[in-house]
């Protein structure tokens, strides 16, 4: 397995448009930590990106992982950018 980190974008407004779909993001983040595969997630101080770190076997499979999130479904993340990290320590 190699890591992975997510850095992306949120949409204006984020805090309030992302309400209805908090719960179904969360759960489904909880899920991926259980598994392994969420190392960690979440937005910077100013709500206006988002980081992560993930582990999995590809680029792909992260990309198609974020994809299938109904934050970027709708729309509450406008830009997704997935890169191998090496960890130093």
């Amino acid at each position: 397995m190699d890591r992975f980190v997510l850095w992306g974008t949120y949409c204006e407004n984020a805090l309030e448009k992302r309400t209805p779909f908090r719960d179904e993001h969360l759960n489904r983040l909880s899920t991926m930590k259980e598994n392994g595969i969420l190392i960690t997630l979440g937005p910077t101080k100013c709500s206006r990106y988002v980081f992560g770190i993930f582990e999995a076997t590809s680029v792909d499979v992260v990309e198609k992982l974020l994809k299938e999130d109904v934050y970027w479904k709708e729309g509450i993340w406008t830009s997704l950018e997935v890169y191998p990290w090496t960890q130093a320590f």
